[in-house]
């Protein structure tokens, strides 16, 4: 009995030998299998369409060509221009204002006189038109985009589609001095010749060229859906994601919908809504011991003091988020019908958000970094398309309910992401809090200079970081 009694359990410890590690393996390759499972549900959902007027046709299938497009004006639409801007009205600022209280009257005569009497609208349409321009109707709309493509392409070598979208209260114009350094960046000095774009920059909906949508509830979701249309309309299976303000969080969609579509995204804002005991400690204790919370130097010197520069300066610099968020039609209302009301709402956002110190300028700081042609070119995109009330409607339409409970807030970003965090921004987002939401940052570059609208402001330095991320991207 002893001797069988040994037997069986030297059967029993070999069974146990055989049968724990394959059940272990078993468990491991089902907890494997769940979390490949849960990570290829977290996508959001593309679903489907309508933004045409009235119900959607029953029958018929949308027209889906792609029409040339070309920017005009007339005598008519100048000679009302001209008419308006002569009739202006100006309210003195307080002595030493500057900009603390908005854009400053006296600077504004000053801008109205030149758009008066220097600025040659003509001239500019030909400036806009110097790219293709195309339309095509999506989900009952048109949507407008230029479509660049490099002159010459060196035998063997890959062009990268790259689809870059624009914000508030930016356009298209935004990219046309980015354009060419990512289209011939050899003949720009860019002599990185293995990386090289054709370029898409489509208006969004609402704004300047495109059709607004004609339906509530259009927000960034449903802009991501119709620009994967428009990439997939073009021709592309695959392709590059570039944006900034609203482009950095309908290109964030993107990515967060047909991941498979997306070779890489390139931000240079990113939003991020999760909160929570974790940030407030990491606020807390970044203050005094930063790297023990996974803050830089950098970082530190961005963020702090705290509650000045994310709150105090957030509220400044955010009355017009809370209007247009709730009521736009009623401020819009009056933008659409005065020609230097909408320059002085939009002129005001290229001081303050190129660089907070230009609170303090009589002049806003605005001649620093653009010409007053490019300014008031990006102004006339929004006049001569009555597009001011519609731009301002997709604040409603995207931050009307928590942005915690939206369909992509519990959605990470996996597909490989670049980030560009520019000193002047807004808001800076640190790469230990930025990769709770963006699971495989490839690249995250302190730039040494510039703000909110780099492409306009920045237009080399946003490119090559562009160009050291793709590279990166190609090589893994």
């Amino acid at each position: 009995e002893s001797i069988l009694s040994r037997i069986r359990s030297f059967e029993c410890s070999q069974k146990n030998a055989v049968l724990v590690p394959a059940a272990a393996l078993g468990a491991g390759g089902m907890l494997v299998y769940w979390l490949r499972s849960r990570h290829k549900m977290k996508t959001i959902e593309m679903g489907d369409g309508w933004w045409g007027s009235g119900e959607r046709p029953l029958k018929g299938k949308e027209d889906e060509s792609i029409r040339p497009f070309r920017i005009e004006t007339s005598d008519k639409e100048i000679e009302d221009l001209h008419q308006r801007l002569d009739q202006a009205r100006y309210a003195p600022p307080l002595e030493g204002a500057a900009f603390h209280y908005g854009f400053n009257s006296n600077y504004l005569r000053k801008v109205v006189t030149y758009w008066r009497n220097q600025f040659d609208w003509r001239k500019q349409v030909e400036v806009l038109n110097k790219y293709p321009h195309f339309q095509t109707t999506i989900e009952g709309i048109d949507i407008h985009f230029i479509h660049v493509k490099p002159s010459y392409v060196p035998h063997g070598q890959a062009v990268q589609p790259l689809l870059m979208v624009h914000g508030w209260p930016g356009s298209f114009y935004e990219f046309y001095k980015i354009i060419p350094l990512l289209t011939e960046p050899a003949r720009h000095g860019l002599n990185e010749g293995d990386v090289v774009f054709e370029v898409i920059c489509p208006s969004i909906p609402g704004y300047g060229f495109s059709e607004a949508p004609h339906q509530k509830g259009f927000d960034t979701i449903a802009t991501a859906r119709i620009f994967h249309k428009l990439m997939n309309r073009l021709g592309f299976k695959e392709y590059y994601l570039q944006g900034g303000d609203w482009g950095s969080r309908i290109t964030t969609n993107m990515a967060q919908m047909l991941p498979q579509s997306v070779k890489g995204l390139h931000l240079n804002l990113i939003f991020i809504t999760r909160q929570g005991l974790g940030r407030i400690i990491s606020v807390m204790l970044g203050a005094y011991v930063p790297w023990l919370v996974g803050l830089t130097r950098e970082d530190a010197r961005r963020i702090y003091p705290f509650m000045q520069k994310n709150i105090y300066d957030l509220m400044r610099e955010s009355g017009y988020l809370h209007i247009q968020a709730t009521k736009p039609d009623t401020a819009g209302c009056g933008l659409n019908d005065s020609p230097v009301g909408l320059a002085a709402y939009i002129l005001e956002k290229f001081s303050t958000w190129t660089d907070k110190s230009f609170l303090h300028k009589d002049d806003g700081g605005l001649e620093s970094k653009y010409s007053l042609d490019e300014l008031l070119t990006n102004v006339m995109i929004y006049w001569v398309t009555s597009s001011i009330v519609s731009s301002m409607r997709f604040y409603k339409e995207n931050l009307s309910q928590d942005p915690r409970l939206t369909a992509d807030a519990r959605v990470g970003v996996y597909v490989p992401t670049g980030i560009a965090a520019f000193p002047q921004e807004i808001r800076h987002t640190p790469h230990v809090w930025a990769k709770e939401t963006f699971k495989n940052i490839i690249t995250y570059s302190y730039m040494p200079r510039g703000g909110h609208f780099a492409a306009f402001e920045e237009p080399k330095l946003l490119a090559q970081d562009i160009m050291h991320f793709v590279r990166k991207v190609e090589k893994l």
